[in-house]
């Protein structure tokens, strides 16, 4: 929806964000300077910022995106259920997939594709997270519980701040990492990028991760199983990056590279972070039964994985499912 402004004397001199504030009911300063940075607003036709001041007779015309509804409408999206009972669904997320509806993913994903396949999630959630007690990152494959009634999410949820659930991680990262290594070094948000997250942010909240495992691809890449005590947000990306061996493929932790050696070509042809939740164990919230589940590696991780074990090490193939 489309509207256009006429800059009237008295709003001459105002910021741009300040103006649509005014003139337009029901859009908050940070929500108009959100319309601004992403390109739906334009002054006489032209592009916009938000601290420009306004002159009289000017026009601002307004792209208004239509409004999102907010409950997630159930999709029939494609949904790899590992296990499933009446408390809870194991879920083998694929890469590319959100996990719940935020900006700029109002559908396609894995809330709307479980309001598909389940019928009683839990609402502890809210609306838009209904069942979901912990998160992979977009570019993250790999097991997901899901909670499908309210005993069972707040006994998961228990479990996931206890630090009893067991989560563990196959990446492939630059350089040389010993297995054993433990990184504790606490993570909040990049205060220079809202997208980012870092070990160096003056909010932060502590974080541990270790690993388990690794196997060398000589001194340019190991394969590593990585556990991590806490679950916070990009967690291994930020400490893998933070101590100077990011993960191939991670485009925001400096994990791309744009000139490889021939014989790692295959790295190139990742669209995603190599990063797989592969292990995943808790306690069955009303069963008290240890319950472990595994995910091997998907399709396009394994062909890189074969790809570089051919050119670096001939015949001698490498078993992702690393365990110490």
């Amino acid at each position: 929806m489309s509207t256009t402004f006429e800059v009237p004397d008295d709003s001459a001199g105002a910021r741009l964000d300040v103006f649509l504030t005014s003139v337009l009911g029901g859009h908050s300063r940070s929500n108009i300077q959100k319309l601004i940075k992403d390109g739906h607003v334009q002054v006489d036709g032209r592009a916009a910022k938000a601290n420009q001041s306004m002159k009289t007779g000017q026009t601002v015309a307004v792209d208004l995106p239509e409004p999102v509804d907010p409950v997630p409408q159930a999709e029939a999206l494609p949904l790899p259920i590992v296990y499933q009972d009446k408390d809870l669904i194991v879920i083998d997320k694929p890469a590319g997939m959100v996990v719940h509806p935020a900006a700029g993913h109002a559908s396609g994903t894995l809330v709307n594709a479980l309001l598909h396949h389940v019928d009683d999630l839990s609402g502890i959630g809210g609306e838009k997270r209904p069942g979901i007690v912990h998160r992979l990152d977009r570019g993250t494959s790999g097991l997901m519980v899901v909670a499908k009634n309210d005993a069972a999410h707040e006994e998961l949820s228990r479990q996931f701040h206890d630090r009893e659930v067991e989560k563990e991680y196959i990446a492939l990262v630059w350089g040389e990492v010993q297995a054993g290594r433990r990184i504790d070094a606490p993570i909040g948000r990049d205060p220079n990028n809202r997208k980012k997250m870092s070990a160096k942010a003056r909010r932060s909240r502590e974080a541990v991760t270790r690993i388990v495992k690794a196997q060398k691809f000589g001194v340019v890449l190991t394969l590593a199983n990585i556990a991590i005590h806490t679950g916070r947000t990009h967690q291994i990306r930020v400490h893998l990056s933070e101590i100077g061996h990011p993960i191939v493929g991670d485009p925001l932790y400096g994990g791309v590279h744009r000139r490889v050696p021939g014989d790692l070509r295959a790295v190139t042809h990742l669209q995603r972070p190599f990063l797989h939740a592969a292990r995943l164990a808790f306690t069955h919230p009303t069963e008290n039964r240890r319950m472990e589940f595994e995910s091997p590696l998907p399709a396009d991780l394994q062909q890189v994985l074969d790809e570089l074990t051919e050119q670096i090490h001939g015949d001698r193939m490498f078993d992702p499912r690393v365990r110490g």
